[in-house]
């Protein structure tokens, strides 16, 4: 019986042939299913934005625009649409099913076309759709209520951290030695709590499209001077010397820039970016040395780092720690991906901050050796006179 179970949708039939767009739709009409027609693969992908049919089915060769062209428009588009199965209708050669499926195809049918074949194989792309439609709905509804927990559980972290301070500050009264010693450890505890909260209520939101942006012209020297100052006292309690290098010289002289050191963006955004960088070179650095590098405007294409295009201001954070392994760099910036660091949190920092930069038409690289130290470099645009 389920192997016979109809699965009811819309498809979308495009072919240049109106005998072939009668006979499919005639038989898909009869198994069920809603079905709109297009003659071409302009309208074809004009009605794929229109309608978001369950399923298509593409004739390969076309006049104008063939099949494996919309197969690779829609494709490249997946940010931005559902997922929809598409089925090439093809004539019999191996090499025109190979390159559609490379393409993105689901599956294909050779014409002649059979009936019966052709039901089976919508019926199991509809199958598929439907599980991946269900997939994506338990992931939506997953990330809802982690962002909604997330967001209830920073209201009382937050009066939490400010009771503890005022325990800390002794303003509620004098605290023995131990006593002092223990809510210290308590105020550490609930602060880190509440910026791996504050994170993952950032990731949900840029993710979600919630997130909104400021644009204002940034002083990078600024932001530097302010993340340094405040996480020298965490450095100098680990034994390491923070330093802030700053290339004013080659900075001023450079030409065609309102001030060289100035880009546009969202001031917090990038401060937490800078902070993050360097407080993970601070945590995973037992001995020496962290410094941030702020560098003259290059030429610099932004999507890669290199092949100059355009005036960019750089940001190095780099460490004399251990370095990072090759195989862990892959997926650092992913999402929830920490690598095999004994003291790894849960990876979102990095990925928040990739998400940030890119945001802001930069880019983030790492260069890291096993014991050499790492150095992540940012580029951002740099703002034109």
């Amino acid at each position: 019986m389920l192997a016979n179970q109809v699965l009811t949708g819309n498809i979308l039939v495009v072919d240049d042939s109106a005998d072939n767009r009668f006979l499919i739709q005639t038989t898909l009409e009869y198994g069920g299913y809603e079905v709109a027609l297009a003659e071409n693969g302009k309208t074809a992908l004009e009605k794929v934005e229109e309608l978001l049919p369950d399923l298509i089915l593409l004739d390969v060769m076309m006049p104008g625009m063939d099949g494996y062209e919309v197969t690779r428009r829609i494709r490249q588009d997946a940010d931005h649409l559902p997922y929809i199965p598409i089925l090439l209708i093809t004539a019999d050669e191996r090499s025109s099913v190979v390159k559609g499926l490379d393409m993105g195809a689901d599956d294909f049918i050779r014409k002649p076309v059979d009936v019966d074949e052709l039901l089976a194989r919508v019926r199991s792309l509809m199958r598929l759709k439907r599980s991946i439609d269900e997939r994506d709905r338990m992931v939506r509804q997953q990330d809802d209520f982690v962002m909604r927990l997330t967001h209830d559980l920073r209201t009382p972290l937050v009066a939490a951290d400010r009771m503890l301070g005022l325990f800390h500050q002794e303003v509620l009264g004098p605290l023995s030695d131990d006593m002092s010693e223990a809510v210290g450890s308590m105020v550490k505890s609930n602060s880190n709590l509440l910026q791996m909260v504050n994170t993952l209520l950032e990731v949900y939101r840029h993710d979600a499209g919630s997130k909104t942006l400021t644009f204002v012209p940034c002083n990078l020297r600024e932001i530097v001077d302010e993340v340094v100052h405040e996480l020298s006292p965490l450095a100098t309690d680990r034994g390491l010397t923070l330093i802030a290098e700053i290339d004013k010289t080659e900075i001023e002289k450079s030409e065609n820039l309102q001030d060289a050191a100035t880009v546009m963006g969202d001031r917090l955004e990038l401060r937490r970016v800078l902070t993050n960088l360097v407080g993970n070179a601070i945590k995973f650095t037992d001995k020496g040395w962290v410094k941030v590098r702020l560098v003259e405007p290059m030429a610099v294409d932004t999507a890669t780092g290199s092949n100059p295009t355009m005036p960019s201001i750089r940001l190095e954070v780099s460490d004399s720690g251990t370095g990072i392994a090759l195989e862990e760099q892959q997926a650092l910036f992913k999402r929830f991906r920490q690598g095999n660091h004994k003291r790894a949190g849960s990876g979102l920092g990095l990925y928040l901050s990739r998400r940030i930069i890119e945001s802001h038409q930069g880019n983030i690289q790492l260069q890291s050796e096993p014991g050499k130290g790492s150095v992540f470099t940012i580029h951002l645009p740099a703002i034109a006179q």
